[in-house]
């Protein structure tokens, strides 16, 4: 499922594309549930419930700040790879609650095992599991610093279970999505198929995400499903790859935030033929897949960074290495000035030099070539002189803008994606809370 970026930047306009997730989207072994434990007060849906009937294989990738929420605290001391499910709430982050917060999570996950087993226990079939709070992974969003309201989402948990639906139309994939949001307008979905050896394989994925967006597990949320059957070394092996170049490659306002995770989920359901290690030539397919839902998921929640109203992609090419490419790429892509220089159709690329030389890597000026789509705007270190700022004018009104730099100093590259900054930007982070 490919996400049209142009719609996306059109409030008015609703993606088409909606009718294929439904055909495509379901994973077998998934429950999914959503509905409202009045978080905000206005009865949203504000908790998701996503459940493995036969358990799932998983792999996840947190925030490396050092600062982190309760709920990725609990997930990082749980040492098993075979979970049962995944609890979401917005609203509130759990981050920075002490005590309460922590005692929240035990208490949340001892009721939710508890439902959950007595749910295992009317299978037909006669399976008879207990499901330990240790089964259970979490995940929190929204604001630092409130206590979290434990009673509200304990007391909604026999609902939520209730509502769970193994069939997964387009509107059970949507009311997810949307339930996951906190600051964003648009839910955020993806979608992909693929082989493994002869065996169909499907990938879907949701993601939240607006403001607080930065490098490092950039505030992000990401949950991905398949219907593969992957051990979690192979799957944390290809997920780690494949987060460097979508979301730990793009940035909203250059913050990383405490509760930032990509998770992805195995059910197993396929039964492709065994794969011995991660270099294994038949998840390559699988693995270019994977990578198609997460830049997809990665390009939305920049496309809909908080007041955003273009879609910037910095290019830097023929860099010494990717890691110089990427260095720059952030710093033009984080630049206020950069990014207010956009949000006004201003070619100032002035703005574009100065970010390049706060990074302290050595450029050959002379060497150095940028450009504003196809149009060349620097080189030798002057203005081209082809330059003609009234064409830059006219391309700068497009809803997609993209800025190359060339360094003429190897062959690395590295693309970074980001949006403009506007007076919205500010206004809805100053109205934050309120």
């Amino acid at each position: 499922m490919t996400i049209n970026l142009k719609n996306l930047l059109n409030p008015n306009i609703k993606s088409s594309k909606m009718g294929e997730f439904q055909e495509l989207g379901q994973i077998d072994g998934l429950s999914i549930s959503s509905v409202s434990a009045d978080l905000y007060g206005d009865g949203r849906d504000d908790l998701t419930l996503f459940y493995f009937k036969d358990g799932a294989k998983y792999a996840a990738i947190y925030t490396k700040s050092k600062i982190t929420s309760c709920c990725i605290n609990w997930n990082l001391r749980i040492k098993k790879f075979f979970i049962k499910a995944l609890l979401v709430n917005t609203k509130n982050a759990n981050t920075f609650t002490g005590i309460q917060g922590a005692e929240a999570i035990k208490e949340i996950s001892k009721h939710l095992a508890k439902s959950l087993t007595l749910k295992a226990a009317q299978n037909p079939e006669g399976i008879k599991e207990v499901i330990k709070p240790t089964d259970l992974l979490f995940a929190s969003t929204g604001v630092i610093g409130e206590k979290f309201p434990t009673k509200k989402v304990k007391d909604r948990i026999g609902y939520l279970i209730d509502k769970l639906k193994s069939e997964q139309n387009k509107f059970v994939w949507f009311k997810a999505a949307s339930a996951i949001m906190t600051t964003d307008t648009k839910p955020k979905l993806a979608y992909e198929e693929c082989k493994i050896g002869n065996k169909n394989i499907k990938i879907s994925g949701i993601a939240k995400g607006s403001g607080m967006i930065a490098p490092n597990m950039a505030t992000m949320l990401s949950f991905i499903f398949t219907d593969a059957d992957i051990p979690s070394a192979f799957l944390k092996a290809i997920l780690k790859k494949c987060v460097s170049t979508t979301f730990n490659s793009i940035t909203v306002d250059g913050d990383t935030s405490t509760n930032d995770m990509v998770v992805i989920f195995s059910t197993g359901k396929v039964k492709n033929s065994k794969i011995y290690n991660v270099l294994d030539p038949k998840l390559k397919e699988f693995e270019n897949a994977l990578h198609k839902v997460m830049l997809n998921l990665s390009k939305q929640i920049v496309a809909d960074g908080e007041g955003a109203k273009k879609f910037i992609t910095v290019k830097v090419v023929q860099a010494r290495s990717s890691s110089i490419a990427k260095r720059i790429g952030f710093s033009i892509a984080n630049s206020p000035l950069f990014k207010t220089a956009i949000a006004g159709e201003d070619p100032n690329w002035g703005r574009i030099i100065m970010a390049i030389g706060k990074t302290e890597e050595n450029i050959l000026i002379n060497r150095l070539k940028i450009k504003f789509g196809d149009i060349l705007v620097v080189e030798k270190g002057n203005q081209a002189d082809s330059y003609n700022e009234k064409d830059v004018k006219e391309y700068m009104k497009w809803g997609s803008v993209v800025v190359e730099v060339d360094l003429g100093m190897g062959s690395a590259s590295h693309t970074v994606y980001t949006c403009d900054f506007t007076k919205e930007y500010v206004d809805i982070n100053a109205d934050y809370r309120n």
